[in-house]
């Protein structure tokens, strides 16, 4: 590929991110089975994004500060229409959305309180496996059919809890772990 195509290629798949979040929406709320897997397979093409575009940003040495900016929104907007459309199609209790996406706002306003200062906080090792769980639940709550015998729907609700309770933890440790090196500073 060319060096320009290459310049180009992450901001505009994290442009593709918050273009597919509408057709997820549409899919989700028609709530069949046959929508049910083509939103369960933009909202997987969507998260694979995140991470081709990351991957090629770093690769190609081609962080741009818009894609700085809207990488971490496009993220935020794709989990957050995914966990508040499962609660409207009844899929999901509200106060596992309300947690989740509280944490989420606390560890940003941590980032951004952080950046302020200097410091860049890396996500660390909870947080990935945070967004591990969650993405895979949220994959399989919005799924919902059995496949090969599997009840999907019960494995992605016990996914999406595990998750609560890594997410609560893992922002605790950002909190932690920052004040930690706030006060030894």
């Amino acid at each position: 590929m060319s060096n320009e195509i290459m310049q180009k290629l992450p901001n505009q798949l994290t442009v593709l991110r918050v273009l597919l979040v509408p057709v997820f929406l549409i899919l989700i709320f028609f709530d069949n089975s046959v929508t049910n897997v083509l939103s369960a397979i933009v909202f997987v093409v969507a998260s694979v994004t995140d991470f081709i575009d990351g991957y090629l940003a770093r690769k190609y040495r081609v962080v741009s500060d818009f894609g700085k900016i809207l990488d971490p929104i496009a993220d935020k907007i794709l989990v957050a229409a995914a966990l508040i459309s499962l609660i409207q199609i009844d899929r999901l209790n509200a106060v596992v959305v309300i947690i989740l996406l509280s944490r989420e706002f606390a560890v940003g306003g941590l980032r951004d309180f952080a950046s302020s200062k200097g410091t860049i906080i890396p996500a660390g090792f909870f947080g990935k496996i945070k967004t591990a769980f969650q993405m895979t639940a949220l994959t399989l709550l919005i799924y919902k059919n059995e496949l090969l015998g599997i009840n999907i729907f019960l494995v992605g609700k016990i996914l999406i809890y595990l998750s609560v309770i890594i997410s609560v933890y893992s922002g605790f440790v950002y909190y932690r772990n920052f004040f930690r090196q706030e006060v030894n500073a």
